[in-house]
């Protein structure tokens, strides 16, 4: 044997070892070349069932893990439509993690009523359902016929940017 042949067998080695450290895997896995044994099975049953204590590996990275409670994901083109439709009221707060969009009063081009508008966006579906509009003016709130144009015409909007951008 050459000393290249020690030192790469070495270096080999010494690679396997470290990535057993990194995955929690012991020499035992390690060096069974896949060889199911009944042991291995029910090391594997065992595993399964007791619950997650928490312990987390670099590939925790990678998955999509996320609690659905805790992240709300937001249609872009909807959050973006209802920016632009109600564009001429004063914006108070946003919170695009959440889907919450809420302005101050303002009066429509050529109207002279003055609304408040609170907009949330449920789901990353271009849908009606993931689409919410709260109106109110000063006198309390307003008929549902408006709000519902109100909604429509975001909608339109949302579909349009959509369009637009399907042409790029």
């Amino acid at each position: 044997m050459t000393i290249r042949t020690i030192l790469r067998s070495g270096a080999l080695f010494t690679m396997a070892l470290a990535l057993s450290g990194c995955g929690g895997l012991s020499s035992s896995k390690l060096f069974s070349w896949g060889g199911f044994s009944r042991a291995n099975e029910q090391q594997q049953v065992a595993a399964k069932a007791t619950p997650d204590d928490g312990e987390t590996t670099i590939w925790d990275l990678f998955s999509n893990a996320d609690d659905p409670n805790i992240t709300i994901e937001v249609n872009k083109y909807l959050w973006q439509a209802s920016l632009e439709v109600l564009n001429f009221l004063p914006v108070q707060s946003v919170d695009p993690f959440s889907g919450v969009i809420v302005t101050g009063y303002g009066t429509p081009p050529g109207g002279g009523r003055a609304y408040k508008a609170t907009v949330y966006i449920s789901d990353p579906a271009l849908d009606a359902r993931s689409l919410k509009v709260a109106l109110e003016s000063r006198g309390g709130p307003v008929p549902a016929a408006t709000q519902r144009a109100v909604e429509d015409a975001i909608l339109t909007r949302a579909r349009q940017l959509r369009i637009r951008d399907s042409n790029l």
